[in-house]
């Protein structure tokens, strides 16, 4: 996936115009115009349209750097049985730090999420070597937590006084996890 970060960054310090740069990109099916378009929604971290790996190569080439220098890998996994406020704790502890440093942190970490993070961070891993980037430079850019709401079937009550019943919400969070090969 494009980094916004990266790409408005390379474009401010190589001073390229965007209507220059949008000329090089334009493929089948993405205009002149809507080109440019595209590129200012992804500068601004707008991804519409989605940038496909030939945008990402195209954009790269123009700027004379390497298609893994304006690049990002994510994943994300949903509805995970662990509320958010717990979850973040733990994305907390690795957000900043490199890969491996990561990894061997949710191996000791006794939380419950902390498996749940250690998966999306290995296919995130995984995703960045697919595309053939330097695995042993990656590092955590972004490790955020979104609430999914309350889970599906684990409705509950528990009995309070005078027959009175509250009811006990279980609830599912969303992990995300973005992992940035470092210069």
């Amino acid at each position: 996936m494009l980094s916004a970060k990266k790409l408005d960054n390379l474009i401010k310090t190589s001073g390229t115009n965007v209507t220059d740069l949008a000329e090089k990109i334009a493929r089948t099916g993405l205009e002149k115009k809507q080109a440019a378009t595209a590129l200012r929604n992804w500068r601004k971290g707008l991804y519409s349209p989605i940038p496909r790996k030939a945008d990402v190569e195209a954009i790269a080439q123009a700027l004379g750097v390497q298609a893994t220098d304006i690049s990002e890998w994510r994943c994300t996994v949903k509805y995970a049985p662990s509320t958010p406020r717990k979850a973040s704790l733990v994305t907390q502890l690795i957000m900043g730090r490199g890969a491996q440093e990561a990894l061997d942190l949710l191996k000791f970490t006794h939380k419950r999420a902390s498996y749940m993070i250690d998966k999306a961070l290995k296919s995130a891993i995984a995703n960045a070597d697919e595309d053939s980037a330097d695995v042993e430079s990656l590092y955590v850019s972004e490790a955020r937590v979104d609430g999914a709401g309350v889970r599906v079937g684990t409705k509950r009550f528990i009995a309070k006084d005078r027959g009175r019943a509250h009811s006990l919400l279980k609830l599912a969070s969303h992990i995300h996890i973005t992992v940035t090969e470092a210069k």
